[in-house]
């Protein structure tokens, strides 16, 4: 009888980022998890319009406009966060509610590479920000349908 071990699945990382100190550093963690593995980093950015200005067309096109630029820089900030240490990544924008916008991206992920281990990695909230605007990370935490990492 030989004990032979199974090889790990690949590790498909989906990090929620939006230039923050604490997706920086989620950015970071989940780079490392990565290494001496098989797999890949799904950086997703998540351009939310708030619900009142979905009332204005003109407020809608102009908050669309700012996401575009806005994604080309995080775009580059995630290029150069993990030049010369990660080369597996994929940026993607995605308009919605964040945590739903998150869930969805691993559901694909997960049905794309069904033998992969799916993860999502968020930074956390600073508890000011929880207090007035609730958190993104608590309710991932409350409903994530695959594993969940929040970095402090």
């Amino acid at each position: 009888m030989t004990n032979a071990t199974q090889p790990a699945s690949d590790l498909r990382l989906v990090v929620g980022y939006d230039g923050s100190g604490p997706a920086n550093r989620a950015l970071q963690i989940a780079a490392n998890m990565l290494q001496g593995r098989s797999g890949y980093l799904e950086v997703i950015y998540v351009a939310h319009i708030p619900s009142m200005a979905s009332l204005s067309a003109a407020a809608v096109t102009e908050l669309e406009s700012g996401f575009d630029e806005i994604e080309q820089e995080l775009r580059t900030a995630v290029r150069e966060q993990l030049h010369g240490r990660e080369e597996r990544w994929e940026f993607e924008r995605r308009e919605g509610p964040i945590a739903e916008e998150l869930f969805s991206a691993a559901k694909d992920s997960s049905a794309d590479h069904p033998d992969a281990t799916v993860v999502i990695v968020v930074g956390g909230s600073s508890q000011a920000a929880h207090r007035v605007l609730g958190s993104v990370a608590v309710h991932l935490a409350r409903h994530s349908p695959v594993p969940l990492v929040i970095v402090p």
